[in-house]
């Protein structure tokens, strides 16, 4: 395999000298392969008996099948994961050995909210550019069908002071300031812990200082369903493998998406600002609305590698990567507009303008919050008062943008969405014959991530 390494500029081989490019002579490439994942399944159905690392384990093994890459050219593997299995902490690793690869492959596990798989990808990107590695492969799992539940602060430290008691009068003692309440469990929260606040709640702050109405967003959301289910039918999501699930059937597609009418939208009530919020369970990605509970969050995940074999076809490049973290103040009106400043930063960084990217896939964390930043790039005002910014950087064109549906439809597993957007920027970029792709996307605690793909030249 040729050797790999990334910079904030790529040296696109044997491009021709009239199109833009990102890259000087010498410097060497970083290039996606492949990116494959199993289907994104609603909670509670075939993953439901499950964990994590089987389902991490299933992808990489479908990652090893399409590409035949030797699992001993692998030389370290990184994976994104937001709400962790406490028994497999490390599910990079544990996946790893559940596929076969070597003990001596290290991996490790990263979070950052829902760019935890961005992430992990840019860790890889960067381990190639140190010349640390030659091949990595890079994902994200999010299983939410048994998450984490703990007993209350109070029984965890009676339970520990318990197993210390040496005597069975002390653990008597012990035993009888047991109260009712200790009992109550603590469920994870889709919360911030430094403002309590949800990212549902940011979403409908967000809406309504754009103006954004309820109609757009539910239109926007059946924009989503109806793109995700015609792209699914012409057989577009080429990263899909299927999955044998253990004592059950084969898993061929994902589950959640489901075109309704804007009649049976207009019927549910706001999920979070209630009674006058705008955000609802059919205009929010799967996994972040609350209720309801069951039938609304998404187990799956998606896994990428990073290398160059001899006589690869088209691949993209991964190019400059930007993240950004958001500082609380005056004009950061929500969580979720990092997408509106991270985006003309990684088009300077690349050389680019916004003209010049043919595929556009940002995360739909809700349509509530995609709308407003679509609003807020193509605003003067606030790229010159919010973003200290002379000019707009423009919104993208909607003919461009999410063409085979996005997070509402597709689902938002939080540690996996930024691979399944990066592999689907990539394989619109082979299909439609573009240059350059653009993903970014929103992330709890007000940061973000955008990231710049080109089709590596044959």
């Amino acid at each position: 395999a040729r050797s790999l390494s990334c910079s904030s500029q790529l040296q696109a081989a044997a491009q021709p000298k009239t199109k833009k490019t990102l890259g000087k002579s010498g410097v060497k490439n970083v290039v996606v392969v492949e990116g494959v994942r199993i289907p994104f399944l609603l909670s509670g159905t075939s993953y439901a008996d499950l964990m994590p690392h089987d389902l991490a384990r299933a992808a990489l093994q479908g990652l090893l099948t399409r590409t035949s890459v030797p699992k001993d050219v692998v030389d370290y593997i990184v994976y994104g994961t937001v709400i962790q299995e406490v028994k497999t902490s490390n599910v990079a690793r544990e996946a790893a050995l559940g596929a076969g690869f070597s003990d001596r492959t290290p991996a490790h596990t990263v979070t950052m909210a829902c760019i935890s798989s961005n992430q992990a990808m840019t860790t890889g990107v960067g381990m190639i550019a140190a010349g640390q590695c030659d091949v990595v492969v890079a994902g994200g799992v999010e299983l939410m069908s048994d998450v984490p539940i703990r007993h209350s602060r109070k029984m965890r430290k009676t339970m520990l002071t318990l197993n210390r008691a040496k005597t069975l009068g002390q653990k008597l003692s012990l035993i009888s300031k047991i109260r009712p309440d200790y009992f109550t469990p603590e469920l994870p929260a889709v919360a911030e812990f430094s403002t309590s606040e949800t990212m549902g709640h940011s979403a409908d702050r967000l809406a309504a200082a754009f103006g954004v109405s309820r109609l757009e967003q539910d239109e926007y959301a059946l924009r989503s369903h109806t793109l995700a289910k015609k792209a699914q039918d012409e057989g577009l999501l080429l990263d899909v493998v299927p999955f044998k699930v253990p004592g059950k059937d084969t898993v061929t597609k994902d589950n959640g998406i489901r075109p309704s009418s804007m009649e049976q939208m207009g019927k549910l009530k706001p999920a979070f600002v209630k009674p006058y919020g705008t955000v609802t369970a059919a205009n929010s990605s799967f996994l972040v609305i609350p209720v309801p509970t069951a039938g609304s969050q998404r187990a799956t995940l998606s896994t990428l590698t990073l290398c160059l074999p001899p006589g690869n076809e088209h691949s993209p490049f991964l190019c400059p990567c930007f993240q950004i973290s958001q500082a609380q103040g005056q004009c950061v009106l929500s969580l979720s507009s990092s997408p509106t400043y991270a985006t003309p930063k990684v088009l300077e960084k690349a050389g680019l303008a916004l003209s010049d990217i043919d595929v556009f896939e940002f995360h739909e964390a809700f349509a509530g919050q995609i709308l407003a930043n679509l609003k807020a790039m193509d605003s003067d005002w606030f790229a010159q008062n919010c973003m200290g910014r002379k000019a707009k950087v423009g919104a993208p064109p909607l003919e461009k943008f999410n063409t085979w549906g996005g997070s509402l439809s597709l689902g938002h597993p939080f540690g996996a969405t930024g691979c399944r957007l990066v592999i689907t920027a990539a394989h619109r970029l082979k299909k439609e014959g573009g240059q350059f792709g653009l993903v970014a996307a929103c992330a709890a605690g007000g940061q973000g991530h955008a990231m710049i793909v080109e089709l590596y030249p044959q």
